[in-house]
């Protein structure tokens, strides 16, 4: 009878689900055709400013309806003591995709670190590149720019690890938000994402309906300051990591906590 019964919640809970994220999409996609335009008009400041602003606010509504319809509950009230803080760097564990989508929707004043094949989405990269977000093909560039940012005031939200956490079982850190944190002379402020969903985890698929309401709560860590030994650092931040993420489902056992209709294949 169990199973009968998550399969028809499932199946009852995929359209609004599935609704919410096209309302996203469709969202982004807007943005950026106005992005688009608006790139080569507005100084790069300006520029800045407006599209980083934008990101916020349009992320920030997908929460609002996301909760108002009982799909999320969302806990993000720490953020709200770094929303203006300048020349900050914010890094955090990365359970799911949903993450970075979180906490911009929290930072209006933040850039974030993208893969360069993001740059060219048509759901993102317009956006991305008035917002001044970084791209990461070039290692040197990378840390250049991300360093001019936050000495203009800016706030960079980095995962170190790289790639989403497993079930609370952390990644290796990379070193490079240290490096940055050491040459700005910025500190680094932990922020734990708590969540027992799989849902857009590793290996979890977009059109699969997790359980119902997801729940994030984010907490704040300590603060860090720089330090000459960049990979010292990176290792106590790991560390720190380690020792206060909570444990998330792992992800053979959250599969199996709900199972979905599968989408229809294209052919």
């Amino acid at each position: 009878m169990r199973p009968i019964l998550r399969l028809a919640k499932a199946v009852l809970l995929a359209p609004p689900l599935y609704l919410l994220l096209l309302g996203l999409g469709l969202m982004s996609l807007a943005w950026n055709l106005v992005a688009m335009v608006l790139y080569p008009l507005l100084p790069a400041g300006r520029g800045r400013d407006v599209g980083r602003a934008a990101i916020a606010h349009g992320y920030r509504l997908f929460w609002t309806v996301a909760c108002a319809c009982g799909m999320m509950r969302i806990d993000a009230r720490c953020l709200s003591a770094l929303r203006d803080e300048q020349g900050l760097v914010i890094i955090a564990n990365h359970p799911t995709m949903l993450d970075a989508l979180l906490l911009v929707a929290h930072l209006p004043h933040s850039a974030c670190i993208m893969k360069a094949s993001l740059m060219r989405n048509v759901f993102l990269g317009a956006g991305a590149r008035l917002a001044r977000y970084i791209r990461n093909d070039s290692a040197r560039t990378m840390v250049r720019l991300a360093v001019d940012d936050l000495r203009e005031g800016g706030q960079l939200v980095v995962f170190p690890e790289g790639t989403r956490t497993t079930g609370g079982r952390l990644n290796a850190f990379r070193p490079g938000v240290t490096l940055i944190a050491r040459l700005a002379q910025a500190p680094i402020q932990t922020v734990f994402i708590d969540t027992d969903s799989p849902y857009l985890g590793k290996g979890w698929p977009i059109w699969r309906v997790p359980p119902l309401p997801i729940v994030f709560h984010l907490r704040l860590g300590e603060r860090f300051a720089p330090m000459a030994d960049s990979n010292g650092l990176t290792a106590r931040l790991e560390q720190y990591f380690q020792q206060h993420l909570t444990p998330g489902p792992a992800p053979e056992a959250a599969a199996a906590e709900c199972q979905s209709p599968r989408a229809p294949t294209l052919s």
